[in-house]
Formats: structure tokens, sequence, C-alpha cells
């Protein structure tokens, strides 16, 4: 593992989005690892993962699924969701993410609410007795 970079794994069925998504954590000092489906991201395992980042409208498993999986393996990985459809909207399917972004979403916006979420788990997570 890199130590002191926080690992931020995203998930979307769409080159481009894995490919500016790559880019921008790797230039904010993350270590980011791209996967094209939730089945190739659950055969890499969850361990070592700071973050998750997923698309919601994907072939196979969507977001939303792959989100209840991982929260039963790791409750306290911060999730962001993203989309470029309405999905959002159903507030029951988004409990327990951290975050919901809407394609096109603005790179800053996104980078604050990942550095914020990883805050809270480290500081959080210290303290559970």
């Amino acid at each position: 593992m890199t130590k002191g970079r926080s690992v931020v794994a995203v998930v979307d069925d769409d080159p481009r989005v894995l490919e500016s998504l790559e880019d921008l954590l790797e230039s904010a000092g993350y270590a980011a690892r791209s996967f094209s489906s939730a089945r190739s991201l659950l055969i890499s395992g969850l361990a070592g993962l700071d973050v998750l980042i997923t698309d919601i409208g994907m072939p196979g498993m969507d977001g939303f699924e792959l989100c209840d999986l991982v929260k039963k393996v790791r409750p306290d990985l911060p999730i962001f969701l993203i989309t470029g459809r309405d999905e959002i909207t159903d507030a029951d399917r988004v409990q327990g993410v951290s975050r919901c972004f809407r394609k096109p979403f603005d790179a800053q916006v996104m980078l604050a609410a990942i550095g914020n979420a990883l805050r809270k788990s480290k500081n959080g997570g210290e303290h559970e007795s």
C-alpha cells in the first residue's frame, strides 16, 4: 500500500468518466483505482479502500446494489454515488451514502466532499469501543 495516500476506488462503465476521475483524484494526491463494473471491484476486494465512488446506472449490478453489498462488508466506508439520470431522487436507496453527484459534477465540490468524508471516517473510526 502507498503510505499516506488515501485510496479511492471509482466504478463506472463509462471509460471517459473513469479516466477523468482518475486524473482528478491523482492530481489531488489520492491513489485512484478504477473499475469498469461492480463485479470487477468485488473480485479485486474492498480491503485497503478509503473511499468508493460509483456510478448508479451500470449494466449487471447497479450502483445501488453495489452500495448495499459494500455496506454489509465495510459499513464505515464512505460511498459517493454519481449519475447522469434522476435516480438520486429515491431517498430510501441513498441512505448510508455520503453524497450523490449528478453528472456533470463540480470537481472541486467532489474533492472537498471526499476530504470531509476521509476526515470523518479517520476521526470517528478510532473512538469505537
